[in-house]
């Protein structure tokens, strides 16, 4: 089967993250492929942006006064493609990721595959600090392309691809959080192929402070409750370590204050071991020192999203609405 790729990117007020994603698409080795860029309204526009590649690579600009679900979903029905792939905006693409992409699936072809996130050097010290904490083993990063039981593997839209046919069968979004993972799911639900392509990975660039960080990974344990209930039987041990942290550590802390300060030893066993894995990787004495706090705030954002939406089923309650209106 030919791939034909429509590359569909949602976007709301980043102009400066889309001209560094379309450079990238337009250094390719292999540029067989359109882009369709679906921008949010009311954000400061990439329109202008988007006008500079259209010499260099095939690319289709649409403005939708929608949610991102949903602006993701009509590009793929302007799509002319047969294999949809998505990013986030704020991801960059190695040169050879096309080439290398086409040639894994030309082996081994999947209706949908995901691939795993790295940092450049050139990203900024946060960057590469978050970017440890969001795929380290010591954290819950293996999850999101490191594990080695593919059967498990649910692909992230910010580096994830499918069939048209694919679309046609699940309908594609849903406007909720946690939507992708969701989407994965009901893939697989529906029988088709999902295959995780370690050598297909992104540089993703996250502009992130530490406070959206930690909304970001907030929003990211109240969708694991709702997955739970949309898919049953979804939650594994794994997604309960985060909550687990946290109730963890305010008991570590308490025993510490009323009982022995050496209950505080196994914090500082894990914190010397996030520096430690971190500078191995990063080879940054900056990176290492920041990527416990960083790692903390990733597992007790995460955490305390989950416990959250357990005890109250807010954001639960508000994705059966939209559920319901779409």
């Amino acid at each position: 089967m030919k791939l034909s790729f429509s590359i569909i990117v949602p976007v709301y007020n980043r102009p400066e993250e889309m001209d560094e994603l379309l450079e990238s698409l337009s250094l390719q080795t292999d540029r067989d492929f359109e882009v369709v860029v679906m921008e949010g309204k009311g954000g400061r526009s990439c329109k202008e942006v988007t006008k500079r590649y259209e010499d260099r690579i095939l690319i289709e600009y649409q403005e939708e006064d929608t949610g991102r679900s949903s602006r993701r979903n009509k590009g793929m029905e302007i799509a002319r493609g047969n294999y949809f792939l998505f990013f986030d905006s704020d991801c960059i693409l190695p040169r050879t990721y096309i080439a290398t992409l086409r040639k894994a699936l030309r082996e081994n072809y999947a209706d949908c595959f995901g691939g795993p996130d790295a940092a450049m050097n050139n990203f900024s010290v946060l960057q590469r600090a978050v970017n440890y904490s969001m795929t380290s083993f010591l954290t819950t990063g293996g999850i999101r392309g490191g594990m080695k039981d593919e059967n498990r593997f649910l692909p992230r839209a910010f580096n994830m691809g499918f069939s048209r046919e694919v679309y046609e069968k699940t309908e594609g979004f849903k406007e909720m959080i946690g939507e992708d993972v969701d989407l994965s799911m009901r893939i697989r639900e529906a029988g088709f192929s999902v295959r995780l392509i370690k050598e297909a990975f992104v540089y993703h660039k996250r502009r992130v402070t530490l406070s959206s960080f930690y909304r970001q990974v907030n929003t990211f344990g109240k969708a694991r409750v709702l997955l739970s209930k949309l898919h049953k039987g979804s939650l594994k041990l794994t997604h309960l370590f985060p909550a687990a942290f946290v109730l963890g550590h305010i008991a570590l802390l308490l025993l510490a204050i009323l009982h022995s300060p050496w209950w505080l030893l196994p914090i500082g066993v894990y914190v010397a071991a996030l520096c430690i894995e971190s500078g191995i990787r990063n080879k940054d004495v900056q990176v290492a020192l920041l990527s416990p706090l960083t790692a903390y705030i990733q597992l007790t954002g995460y955490g305390m999203g989950f416990i959250e939406e357990l005890l109250t089923g807010k954001a639960s309650k508000q994705a059966a609405e939209n559920l319901y209106r779409q």
